[in-house]
């Protein structure tokens, strides 16, 4: 075939089916399937392509919101790329109070009195937690189980059965950037290495204090130097899409 004719055969692919790389400022209660669902359904729909790969790079948990990066036909070969990057985000935590998944997912479990804790203490016990360490990942995770989510078997009620093994990641930054001392929660930046688990973080500062601790708020802030500044919403996305003003 000649070069004349693949370039011609280039021009006639769709610029999504070439590849993209999209920043979108997930929602909150979506999951980042959800997200790359609708993207390639989006795309089947407003540019009538058959096929098209969709994939997305470092998942959100569903009650986080927040920079997701998705890739679309050739560029699905870069995913691995984003996820080895640093991340950044914006946590809160709630002291004196535990749940199962670490977060609002589940209901509380414990409650123990966190009125003594201050926010010196608080950063102090922070300093403790930077550098390269040994992280569990929450049992309500996708990390896999003999072939299995570990959430299913949770959700099943069997999360005594899985035994999560740790893996190393790296936090490069802690600082607390509000603190309400009346309910005991606190707003925390966060940077880290690929696959810190903000939930664990949060369930093992709480329990280095002595009364337990989870996450009630989470947004991805940066993924190596993206920021939300470079994020779009689904809706804008969608609405560029049907005006065929693409990026």
């Amino acid at each position: 075939m000649s070069q004349n004719s693949n370039n011609q055969q280039q021009e006639q692919k769709d610029e999504f089916e070439l590849g993209k790389v999209l920043v979108f400022d997930k929602p909150l209660d979506w999951t980042s399937f959800d997200i790359v669902n609708k993207i390639r359904y989006m795309l089947r729909h407003y540019r009538h392509l058959k096929k098209i790969k969709v994939g997305h790079a470092g998942t959100l948990d569903p009650l986080a919101t927040g920079i997701l990066i998705v890739c679309t036909g050739k560029k699905t070969k870069e995913i691995t790329t984003y996820q080895d990057h640093d991340k950044e985000y914006v946590a809160k935590v709630k002291l004196g109070a535990t749940t199962p998944s670490y977060d609002l997912e589940t209901e509380i479990d414990s409650v123990t009195d966190a009125s003594h804790i201050t926010e010196n203490e608080v950063k102090a016990c922070l300093e403790t937690f930077l550098g390269e360490q040994e992280q569990y990942p929450p049992v309500y995770s996708a990390k896999k189980i003999d072939g299995k989510p570990a959430f299913v078997l949770a959700h099943q009620g069997r999360g005594d059965e899985v035994k999560m093994r740790p893996h190393v990641v790296v936090i490069h930054e802690l600082e607390v950037l509000s603190w309400d001392d009346s309910n005991k929660e606190f707003e925390l930046r966060v940077a880290c290495s690929k696959g810190t688990y903000i939930r664990s973080l949060a369930h093992d500062i709480g329990k280095k204090l002595g009364v337990g601790a989870h996450l009630t708020g989470l947004r991805r802030t940066k993924i190596g130097e993206i920021t939300l500044k470079d994020a779009i919403t689904i809706e804008n996305f969608e609405k560029n899409l049907a005006d065929s003003q693409i990026f």
